[in-house]
């Protein structure tokens, strides 16, 4: 069947379908960070009792765990199933997520938790970078970008609704109600694929050693290092939002929610918004993005004491980051040649090393003493370093032009 064929309809199921997952991948990837201080409460509450610093920081495992799981599964996945029809490859993905996530509700212990956050990572990057490629091919010609950023909104809407969501449910009757609802999701978008989603063939003759070209050429590295360390300071700021709330801010507890709908809100008109700037003007986009957010994040460290500043400025940090988001995605395109599909994947790699690094620094400063505000410094420090890495690579590339994939 080719899926340029499909009616409008039956594309736009399988797009959903799609989405859904998306949507889910959103809520299991954030909905933890607002959930910190519940989680380590319950799994560390002899450290919780002590130093509540503490707590939170070794807590923060938990998210880079789970990006860790993101950075080594991409590639890996990715490289492994080119092969295989993707609308199979896709139902084994979102069956995957069902089980791991499923895997985080029952699990008792920190340690055996942080094993099922880091196996629920696996899955991601390939999810969205084969996801791609089934969305773009199942809208055909002319509207293959519509399809992929179809996909997407799915995790932007996570961020408005199913975080804020998961984050109140979870603050309610207790985070492993939010783990239980991402679960569910990833159940129905697996029976949505299997009913949905057209056949759609792989690369039999791909292998694992042509998809790895793509680390031969330097530019993808000097874009992955933008997107890990650069966007890294999104990721220091926004795991540790429910302290800035409510030790800093000095809020309830019921504004966390509120504040992660603004921070959604922000990255669904960035990411649009930021797909039609690097059409314009890549360079300048993601060099002026950069920019733009270290002085947020500097912003937030002043100004997080009055609740009405810090919400403003969350719903701007949220913002300014997804521009960020395409922006990498689409240069990591144009230096990756012939390698689309690992290309794809390996941009969640690297936003993942990014929320690894993020949340650990972040953490390893309030242990250290520093306060809360801490991370949003480290923040800061880090889009200074993904600016310069992304004018060296400028400077690189206007002396030596990209090498092609072998």
């Amino acid at each position: 069947m080719n899926p340029s064929t499909e009616s409008r309809g039956a594309a736009k199921w399988a797009l959903l379908s799609l989405a859904i997952g998306s949507f889910g991948i959103g809520m299991t990837e954030f909905v933890v960070m607002g959930l910190l201080p519940n989680i380590a409460d319950e799994l560390l509450p002899t450290l919780w009792a002590r130093s509540p610093e503490d707590a939170l920081s070794q807590a923060g495992w938990l998210i880079s765990l789970y990006a860790l799981g993101v950075v080594v599964g991409a590639p890996t996945i990715a490289g492994f199933v080119a092969r295989f029809p993707r609308h199979r490859v896709m139902i084994g993905l979102a069956l995957a997520l069902t089980v791991f996530n499923a895997l985080t509700v029952f699990l008792p212990t920190f340690e055996l938790v942080g094993a099922s956050r880091f196996l629920a990572g696996l899955p991601h990057g390939a999810y969205f970078g084969i996801g791609a490629l089934v969305a773009a091919d199942v809208m055909g010609p002319g509207n293959r970008a519509k399809g992929v950023a179809f996909i997407l909104t799915g995790l932007t809407v996570a961020n408005v609704v199913g975080v804020p969501l998961g984050t109140f449910l979870g603050q309610l009757w207790g985070w492993r109600v939010a783990f239980a609802v991402v679960a569910l999701v990833f159940a129905l978008a697996t029976v949505c694929i299997i009913l949905f989603v057209p056949k759609h063939p792989g690369s039999p003759g791909r292998t694992m050693r042509e998809e790895l070209g793509v680390f031969r050429i330097p530019q993808v590295w000097f874009t992955l290092g933008v997107g890990a360390i650069g966007f890294g300071g999104f990721f220091a700021v926004y795991s540790y939002i429910a302290p800035l709330v409510t030790e800093v801010a000095g809020s309830p507890e019921w504004v966390v929610p509120i504040v992660l709908v603004l921070m959604g809100l922000g990255m669904t008109a960035g990411n649009l918004v930021g797909g039609h700037l690097a059409d314009i003007d890549l360079r300048r986009t993601l060099l002026f993005g950069l920019v733009a957010m270290a002085v947020v994040f500097a912003l937030l460290a002043v100004l997080a004491f009055w609740i009405v500043t810090l919400a403003l400025l969350v719903l701007v940090v949220g913002f300014v980051s997804s521009v960020l988001s395409p922006t990498i995605q689409t240069r990591l395109m144009d230096v990756a040649g012939d390698n689309q599909s690992i290309a794809a994947a390996m941009n969640h790699s690297a936003l993942n090393i990014g929320n690894s690094l993020g949340a650990f620094l972040g953490g390893a400063v309030i242990a250290a003493g520093w306060g809360f505000t801490a991370p949003s410094w480290t923040g800061a420090a880090l889009a200074i370093a993904g600016l310069v890495i992304a004018l060296l690579s400028y400077r690189v590339e206007a002396r030596k032009p990209v090498p092609a994939a072998a």
